[in-house]
């Protein structure tokens, strides 16, 4: 475990540890350096140590504690220096281990610790043998910890046992209540069953039954266009009676024919009492519709197409703007250019965005009328007349472009107008679902 290199059997220094220093006494030694190292002036530290004089104890043990224990392995020195405050600080364990003899009742990681400093003879044994009882109390720790965790599991096995023989209990108990329950349900569809075929039974009795009634009143018209028949030639036989009553009573015959004729008359209003109650329709065809004759000719599509309005026809701008939520949208240079191209074009938008003002009031439609600014240096400066919104394209984008935008963002369904005579706008206005319309009849609308 050691070996000896020069020296008298008691020197403690000529030994070497051939294993590497055990945690818990490495801890300890760190620590033992960082409360002697306080009492050490900057000259007498390493240079490597010197920047740790100010730290605290503790700052020093968790920030200089790999530099600590490295200089008390290579420096002797620093070593005997930081021995000598050991010395002052536990004078009794210093004098029991340079004596040969540490107390049997020391912690054997203090032990370790301050034989590694101090160095007496035989301190490799004691580091060694205070790492083989730190590995035996961790073992026999690491152990309780084990029967501590095995008892912790076991408990926790009952436990879950106990919940699971539980949860099984509650389980059956509910499976239990779920297999009455389909049961009751299972009694419930078959007297529903037997209620739907009781249904189906009560159904087909009532269609026959309603069969039989349609059958039997088909049978009484019958019976009644009969009757009416055999009344409606009553009626004629009592009319005719009566026109010959009529005729007698005015040739001046006897009191026997007035009384036929008083009669016709009882007959006459049995009949109409009669239709009243048999509710005849009335009679759907006049005699004015039996006599043979041309009548004049109808309308046809073509005819109703000729008369409609033309496409260059203003008119037709108004209808369109006339449909709810309409919005207009207008290519602004492309009209003025078309009617007003002689101008300029400061005044060619004042004179049209008025002209689009009269007409937002005029039809109430959203209007949207669309400059080209792709050429513009700066910002033009225009206040907006009522109703009209105006847009200038922006760099790199045309106002055709800009347009086509204006399209695609309403939505499918709402009436959009275009006004522009550019062949490639109205195209493709209209394949996103607008109306182009020309500049033309724009300018004719607006004058």
């Amino acid at each position: 475990m050691a070996e000896t290199h020069g020296g008298g059997p008691g020197d403690g220094a000529a030994e070497v540890l051939d294993r590497p220093l055990p945690d818990g006494v490495r801890r300890r030694v760190v620590q033992i350096a960082a409360d002697g190292f306080g009492g050490l002036t900057l000259a007498e530290l390493p240079a490597q140590l010197r920047q740790y004089a100010r730290f605290t104890p503790s700052r020093r043990a968790k920030f200089a504690g790999n530099a600590m224990a490295a200089a008390l392995e290579t420096d002797a020195l620093f070593r005997q220096r930081i021995g000598e405050k050991l010395r002052e600080t536990q004078a009794e364990l210093a004098e029991a281990l340079e004596s040969g003899s540490p107390p049997p009742a020391a912690d054997p990681l203090d032990v370790a610790a301050a034989a590694y400093v101090l160095r007496p003879a035989g301190w490799v044994k004691l580091v060694a043998a205070a790492g083989e009882e730190a590995q035996r109390a961790d073992a026999e720790r690491a152990d309780e910890e084990t029967r501590a965790e095995l008892d912790r599991l076991r408990a926790e096995l009952e436990r879950a046992r106990g919940h699971g023989r539980e949860e099984t209990e509650r389980l059956r108990g509910e499976l239990d209540a779920a297999r009455k329950e389909a049961e009751s349900l299972h009694r419930k569809l078959r007297g529903a069953l037997s209620d739907v075929k009781r249904g189906e039974a009560a159904v087909r009795k009532m269609r026959a039954e309603l069969d039989a009634v349609r059958a039997e009143g088909q049978t009484r018209v019958s019976a009644a266009e009969s009757e009416t028949r055999r009344l409606k030639a009553r009626l004629g036989e009592a009319e005719a009676a009566l026109e010959a009553t009529r005729k007698a009573a005015r040739e001046g015959r006897s009191v026997e024919d007035m009384r036929v004729r008083l009669l016709l008359d009882t007959l006459l209003e049995a009949a109409q009492g009669l239709r009243r109650e048999l509710a005849l329709p009335p009679v759907s065809v006049r005699p004015a519709e039996t006599v043979d004759a041309v009548e004049p000719g109808r309308m046809t599509p073509k005819d109703i197409a000729a008369r409609a309005l033309s496409e260059h026809d203003p008119a037709v701008l108004d209808q369109l703007l006339a449909l709810p939520q309409a919005h207009l949208v207008v290519d602004g240079y492309n009209v003025t250019k078309t009617g007003y191209p002689q101008m300029p074009l400061e005044k060619q938008r004042l004179r049209l965005l008025g002209q689009l003002s009269q007409l937002a009031a005029q039809t109430g439609a959203e209007v949207t009328c669309v400059f080209d600014g792709a050429e513009l240096v700066a910002p033009v400066l225009l206040a907006p007349p009522r109703g009209v919104r105006v847009l200038f394209s922006k760099p790199g984008v045309t106002a055709d472009e800009l347009i086509r935008q204006l399209v695609r963002a309403e939505p499918p369904g709402r009436p959009v107008i275009v006004a522009s005579t550019d062949r490639e706008v109205a195209d493709g206005v209209a394949r996103a679902g607008a109306r182009p319309v020309a500049s033309a009849m724009l300018l004719k609308r607006l004058a």
